[in-house]
């Protein structure tokens, strides 16, 4: 348990000087797992369920201390004036007398209706879902890190479409330049491919932003402080690699009821108010305890004709010694057990309530993810025919265009076809591997790229 309240404390002074190890930590690219061990370290909420944890503990101790005995000592010192009786003669007089009364006392609960049993029985159970809680807590962050981080990959890849078509288009704008100064095209080619260079440009400056926001969510999800320079180290997303895993929302879900944390927790969560009904319940016994004490004291008065003995032998003269036994029988409790006992089943009600909800929406979760990760699979399958098909469209818009054989329109309209589908594709490959990873998640597969 010291350990424990060690651990109670270092995590005390990390949370006084996070800010400050948040800002001093030196980063410049990190790859996904660098991410989620940086998230980890500085997230509250998963703290805030790390304390919490800590409580539980600190419960426990003191549910396991009731079935200790129960030790205190105490000691008073004073003076009485006016008319009062001598403890030594026993005869009342005017003096003032001075006292020192030592004590001591001892309590032991012998029964109380398995009150004791059951609150043990129950922190413990609470100390097993606020490790739960702390597991699901952790398993959110990490999914919400690969998001953002496959998000900052996307953008990246965005950005780098917006700039080839850019380029695509200034190279078109540089020949076609050459052909209107010769006579060979005429003004209004060149003044066309200007306007669509320009929004090219607004293009990749819309790109450059999205990015920006990408990396900007990813370092706030990390508790880190923006950094444009800040750059992530991509894995190899190849989506060969990462595919369906054939299985039903059914057969997903009996899976990961049996596995993931948060559902051990609601479960668990119910066994720990059936704990809290039973020991309401023990109120209503009797309540059997035993105890002790020992008592001595001091006198600055003494018997007329007679030394004043010392300190330490009046204390050894004066020791007394008790012990007893106590039964207490509620009979009536002004509704206080009866309150108390509807308020556990209560209690119990909403944690079976809590526990029902948790796996119904683990259910619509996976089916939902289930229904998505085959929409993105089969958007991606489309789309990886659609630009195979603009390429080589626009390979021959380019050629007719550089022939004279169709207008700028037609040319332009071959062009943005292209740059779209390609757009898309970068769109679909990573909502397909996003959502691959939510099903591998509810079926417990480990969280990385």
């Amino acid at each position: 348990m010291k350990n424990k309240y060690t651990l109670g404390l270092l995590l005390s002074f990390f949370l006084s000087n996070f800010e400050l190890k948040a800002q001093d930590s030196n980063y410049n690219s990190l790859d996904l797992q660098s991410c989620i061990e940086i998230a980890l370290e500085n997230n509250l909420t998963l703290k805030r369920s790390e304390v919490n944890l800590a409580i539980s503990e600190a419960t426990l101790l003191e549910s396991q201390g009731q079935r200790l005995p129960s030790l205190s000592a105490g000691g008073s010192s004073g003076y009485r004036w006016g008319r009062s009786i001598n403890p030594v003669t026993n005869l009342f007089e005017t003096n003032r007398i001075g006292n020192v009364n030592l004590s001591a006392n001892t309590n032991l609960t012998v029964f109380a209706g398995q009150q004791i049993n059951n609150s043990i029985k129950q922190a413990k159970t609470n100390i097993e879902v606020s490790r739960l809680n702390v597991k699901t807590t952790e398993n959110n962050i990490t999914l919400n890190v690969i998001n953002l981080f496959i998000n900052v990959i996307f953008s990246e890849e965005q950005l780098k479409i917006a700039k080839n078509q850019l380029a695509s288009t200034k190279e078109q704008l540089t020949n076609t330049t050459k052909l209107v100064d010769a006579g060979s095209l005429p003004l209004a080619n060149k003044l066309d491919l200007q306007a669509q260079d320009a929004t090219n440009e607004l293009e990749v400056l819309n790109a450059e932003n999205s990015l920006r926001g990408a990396k900007l969510n990813l370092l706030q999800a990390m508790q880190l402080p923006f950094d444009p320079s800040f750059k992530v180290i991509a894995p190899d997303l190849s989506v060969d690699n990462i595919a369906l895993s054939g299985q039903s929302v059914n057969e997903i879900y009996n899976l990961s009821k049996e596995i993931l944390p948060q559902i051990q927790a609601a479960e668990l969560a119910v066994e720990s108010a059936e704990y809290g009904v039973r020991a309401a319940k023990g109120a209503f016994y009797p309540t059997l305890g035993v105890g002790a004490n020992l008592f001595s004291n001091y006198v600055d008065r003494t018997t007329p004709g007679f030394d004043r003995p010392e300190f330490i032998t009046q204390i050894e003269n004066n020791l007394s010694q008790a012990a007893n036994i106590s039964l207490n029988i509620p009979i009536f409790s002004n509704f206080r057990n009866r309150s108390s006992l509807q308020r556990a089943r209560l209690q119990k009600n909403l944690s079976e309530i809590t526990a029902f909800e948790t796996k119904n929406e683990l259910r619509q979760d996976i089916e939902v993810a289930f229904t998505n990760a085959i929409a993105s699979d089969q958007a991606y399958r489309s789309s990886l025919v659609r630009v195979a098909a603009l390429e080589e469209s626009f390979r021959i818009a380019k050629q007719r265009f550089d022939a004279g054989a169709i207008n700028f329109a037609d040319y332009q309209l071959a062009q943005n076809n292209l740059f779209n589908a390609q757009a898309d594709l970068v769109t679909a490959k990573y909502t397909y591997i996003f959502r691959v990873k939510v099903l591998d998640f509810y079926l417990g597969n480990p969280l990385n790229l």
